[in-house]
């Protein structure tokens, strides 16, 4: 049997799951449900004897999360592309697709997001098994999800007359159905041949250029020319920003899947979400006896049906008497709503960045390539960071025009270079980084090192760098 090819997409910045989720830290990349991320979980479950490494495509800003996720469970990936620009999901299925072409036509591609939750890794891949000769033989196979409820925040899929969900094998598609209203969500479950619309799909490259051939030749161009003119960096493949900026914005199944005549749908049961709020990592996670859900940190006292979640150690977050409530908290902002409500944390989104808080989309841990930091307090002329750096890591070779710096080592030893000065500094020990002079820090051993900064001066913005030499190539 041919090896199947993922494709993850993992370049959205989703708005649902704030906090947690932040445009630069999105929801894929947070362990939202057990000790892994949904990417991780996503590229464990498309991995083994049927798959070869994944194809990544994803956007600059996340390129060093996800090698390191992947590293931190044993894969590597066949390629990262990086898009210039998110532009949905067509331009990126496309991109895959030619890239995949160059080598085989005939390569098999399973495309899948990377933030969806399938428990049964097992019976999904039984799933694409029996769905994978009717790609072989040039349909477009698209899954869609067995509906447990009449659920009106999916589109779905309507199978062709005398065509059951319940069979699982490949079933001829008869057309996409938008996003209904509580109505037709109920007419349509009642009728047993609607599915969910889980956009996941599974095609040789050769039927989908094809496709794109055909109904979106300008777009698929376009990202030809990018695909062509890419530049390859540390290991990156970065799609050339130029012929990426004639992209059309469009999803998969507006330029392809609504308009082609090869459709099949492979019908799954085994249990799906999309995790697209969080009344859904709710139900996800588990309620207890009383319908309540709390993590670690959080304390449920005569509460029910009430999802109550903290993600700082030092924060204990504890109800009293709720019914219906999320209560989500993380160090710099918490959110309280009644759980039919949780769809409307895009608004709050919305109205921080109308009031210019940080927290709309910046997460506090601010992930860099070399490891992490976060403010513990900022104050007038002062700001106060706990940094960690991964084993061998090192930061850019950089000087600032507005602040000085000291260091003190917590954990592990950093090799300090300040102007001509090179020493290694261990813990207890700290060093004193003038303003303007030229430094570096680097972990030279094999765990973390932690240290604590201390910044002083008249402007303490992260754009207050001048580097010099870098080696993850950031301008």
């Amino acid at each position: 049997m041919a090896l199947l090819h993922p494709v993850l997409l993992c370049g959205g910045s989703g708005t649902r799951l704030w906090p947690l989720s932040r445009k630069s830290y999105p929801k894929q990349f947070s362990k939202l449900i057990g000790e892994e991320s949904l990417f991780q979980a996503s590229a464990k479950r498309l991995s083994g004897d049927m798959f070869e490494a994944p194809l990544i495509v994803t956007a600059d800003a996340f390129r060093f999360i996800v090698s390191e996720q992947l590293a931190a469970i044993e894969q590597a990936a066949l390629a990262i592309m990086i898009e210039p620009d998110g532009r949905n999901t067509a331009p990126a299925v496309v991109a895959a697709a030619l890239w995949l072409a160059k080598t085989d036509a005939d390569a098999l591609m399973l495309v899948a997001p990377s933030d969806h939750v399938i428990p049964d890794g097992d019976a999904f891949r039984a799933a694409v098994s029996a769905a994978i000769p009717a790609a072989q033989d040039g349909q477009l196979v698209t899954f869609g999800i067995t509906p447990t409820r009449a659920e009106t925040g999916y589109g779905y899929l309507e199978l062709e007359a005398g065509n059951t969900a319940n069979i699982h094998e490949p079933q001829k598609l008869s057309r996409f159905v938008e996003k209904p209203d509580a109505l037709r969500a109920e007419e349509m479950i009642k009728a047993g041949h609607f599915l969910w619309n889980a956009g996941i799909f599974l095609f040789s490259a050769k039927a989908i250029l094809a496709a794109y051939k055909e109904h979106a030749r300008s777009l698929m161009d376009s990202v030809g020319a990018a695909i062509d003119q890419a530049e390859t960096d540390l290991g990156f493949t970065r799609l050339a920003p130029a012929p990426w900026s004639d992209v059309e914005d469009i999803s998969v199944d507006y330029a392809i899947m609504e308009k082609a005549q090869n459709l099949n749908v492979m019908p799954y049961s085994g249990g799906w979400s999309d995790l697209g709020g969080w009344e859904a990592v709710w139900k996800e996670t588990g309620p207890d006896h009383s319908g309540n859900v709390c993590s670690a940190n959080a304390t449920a006292i005569d509460c029910k049906d009430t999802l109550l979640r903290s993600e700082a150690k030092n924060l204990e977050v504890v109800g009293i008497g709720l019914e219906d409530i999320v209560a989500v908290a993380m160090p710099d902002a918490v959110l309280v709503a009644h759980k039919s409500d949780s769809p409307r944390v895009r608004e709050a989104v919305a109205a921080l960045k109308q009031k210019n808080r940080k927290q709309a989309t910046e997460f506090p841990r601010d992930h860099r390539p070399w490891g992490w930091f976060e403010s513990l307090v900022v104050g007038n002329r002062f700001q106060v960071k706990r940094i960690v750096v991964h084993p061998g890591a090192s930061l850019s070779l950089q000087s600032h025009h507005h602040r000085s710096e000291h260091w003190i080592v917590v954990q592990g030893t950093a090799k300090v270079t300040v102007d001509e000065d090179v020493k290694l500094v261990s813990e207890n020990q700290s060093v004193y980084i003038p303003l303007g002079a030229v430094h570096r820090m680097e972990n030279p051993g094999k765990v973390p090192m932690v240290l604590i900064e201390v910044q002083t001066g008249s402007y303490l913005g992260e754009d207050d760098i001048i580097r010099y030499e870098d080696a993850y190539a950031r301008n």
